[in-house]
């Protein structure tokens, strides 16, 4: 199930497979490879309802960002099946979704022994947040406070598993969230990005709109320069400075004060945002942009759902400053729908629809290293931190990896207990949790459309299906 291409000299990544005592018996390590993620279906219905995922999720892309796909659209799914009951896992990581309350805190069951639990590192489900109010589509942290954002227009705050604060948008499902400070960023289905304060001292209404990117000063001043107006479609011209379709992703250079944001409408747009005022808009691909992220030596990539990743580096032409084409990373069939970069080491990754993460490193040249496969239906989220990666997938997993010095990567476990595709990921080091040595632990933040929020404790030196056995 989960193998490494690296050129031609092929390679290998462990496969860390752990079971519950007392519970099910492991399949075998045939089975473990051509199943979803080391899980096996019990019945024809649930078989059936992965193969429908799968044609869903993965379908071929849609080469017209406007008539919407299912790659470069997010649609509602069932989400109502039962979890798997195999699970790949040094605890067993299931919850049950719960109806019963507005949020819920789940504590990981497990049966193991006394002994066995001291001999691992703290690594499980923490616990859940669950609100009947619709699918999580995004979702950030700041410190001990998480934000999540839904098709019910509304942005709720989290902290320590409670609801603290919460604000509301009518500008649609809220696609993107990115914090800058005090400030907060929201990027939505009608392709507005909404800006927020938050003001702590305020503690009835702490969160406060400040505007809308593009102002409204300057919608109208552009609107009577007929020089502001590009074509978009057959018959309709619109301001250069706004989105007209959802803006599905954003990423901020604090360095340089920039926003990006990348929408459906295949445009990459430059944002400064001490003036709240568009500098640049890039026709960056040939169907919807689906990732965008800021990445080291000043560069910024893009994922599309046409299959490539392209790199753009900001220069400056004579008087002016523009972002310009410096590479395409990779042009394949399958959809790309998540792109992140882990600065150091200067590592690029990219997750697809085919269930692939490829990636790259950036010494002097960017060079392609290799493929991770670990997921059965498409990758829908990637987060990175220290030497760890972290992939959300359609079909409800989260696979974690730890990448050791030589660059191959190791899948330390594969965190299981949605109901529903995971949609979105954040991480945050747990500095609440003392760990020794080198050891690095950390709270991972997952969003599902099943509508439930997830919080995992991950350590980087959980041990490997070999050590587990020697164990």
């Amino acid at each position: 199930m989960i193998t490494r291409d690296r050129g031609t000299g092929g390679g290998g990544a462990t496969l860390a497979v752990f079971r519950e005592r007392n519970s099910f018996r492991r399949p075998k390590s045939a089975t473990l490879l051509h199943s979803e993620s080391g899980r096996v279906s019990t019945n024809q219905q649930q078989q059936q309802q992965q193969q429908d995922e799968t044609n869903y999720y993965l379908s071929r892309r849609n080469s017209n960002a406007s008539a919407g796909s299912s790659l470069s659209r997010d649609t509602d799914v069932d989400t109502t099946s039962s979890s798997s009951p195999y699970f790949i896992s040094p605890l067993n990581q299931s919850s049950r979704y719960y109806n019963r309350s507005p949020w819920t805190q789940a504590s990981p069951r497990t049966s193991m022994d006394d002994d066995d639990k001291n001999k691992f590192p703290h690594h499980g489900l923490i616990g859940s947040m669950v609100r009947e109010e619709g699918h999580i589509y995004s979702l950030a942290a700041s410190g001990d406070l998480l934000y999540t954002g839904s098709d019910s227009n509304n942005i709720r705050v989290w902290k320590n598993f409670k609801e603290y604060s919460g604000f509301k948008s009518n500008s649609g499902l809220v696609k993107a969230i990115v914090i800058s400070g005090d400030r907060i960023f929201t990027g939505h289905q009608d392709g507005k990005i909404r800006v927020w304060k938050l003001s702590p001292k305020n503690l009835r209404k702490p969160y406060k709109r400040l505007g809308s990117l593009p102002t409204t000063k300057d919608l109208v001043k552009s609107s009577f320069n007929p020089r502001s107006y590009v074509e978009v479609r057959r018959h309709r011209n619109v301001p250069w400075i706004k989105h007209f379709d959802a803006v599905s992703c954003m990423s901020l250079d604090e360095d340089q004060g920039l926003l990006y944001s990348g929408s459906w409408d295949k445009t990459l747009k430059v944002w400064r945002i001490s003036e709240s005022k568009c500098l640049e808009s890039i026709n960056a691909h040939d169907d919807s942009i689906n990732s965008v992220v800021a990445g080291f030596g000043g560069m910024v990539l893009t994922g599309s759902a046409d299959g490539t990743v392209k790199v753009w580096r900001r220069e400056l032409l004579g008087k002016i400053s523009k972002h310009v084409l410096v590479q395409t990373l990779l042009k394949q069939e399958s959809a790309v729908t998540a792109v992140v970069v882990n600065a150091p080491p200067a590592m690029i990754y990219c997750g697809s629809s085919d269930g692939l993460v490829n990636y790259w490193e950036s010494e002097k040249k960017m060079a392609h290293r290799g493929v991770i496969r670990g997921h059965k239906l498409a990758v829908l989220c990637l987060a990175t931190a220290g030497n760890m990666l972290f992939s959300g997938s359609a079909d409800k997993s989260i696979c974690v990896w730890r990448r050791d010095e030589g660059g191959d990567h190791t899948c330390l476990s594969v965190l299981t207990g949605h109901c529903g595709p995971v949609k979105c990921l954040a991480v945050e080091e747990d500095h609440n949790e003392k760990a020794g040595g080198d050891d690095r632990r950390w709270v991972v933040y997952s969003g599902s459309l099943d509508k439930s929020v997830k919080v995992w404790r991950v350590s980087q030196y959980a041990p490997d299906f070999q050590q587990f056995q020697n164990m």
